[in-house]
């Protein structure tokens, strides 16, 4: 599907527990700031495209910037 990984195993074990946290949070914490609408919708959003990006060890943003984690 892509040309190359760039995204490491340190920076891909981060990302899944970030992403995942980030998804389920809202539904576990009753933090203030789940009250908000675009955190409540926004942060999980971000996660899942965190924990996406980990499981295809490929990020678009590290193609764009010329950036790698990956040691290969």
């Amino acid at each position: 599907m892509f040309k190359t990984a760039n995204i490491g195993s340190i920076d891909r074990l981060v990302r899944i527990i970030v992403g995942l946290a980030l998804i389920v949070a809202p539904y576990f914490t009753q933090m203030a700031l789940w009250d908000n609408t675009v955190a409540r919708y926004g942060l999980p959003i971000i996660g899942a495209v965190l924990v996406l990006t980990a499981l295809f060890r490929f990020c678009p943003l590290y193609r764009l910037i010329g950036a790698s984690t990956c040691k290969i």
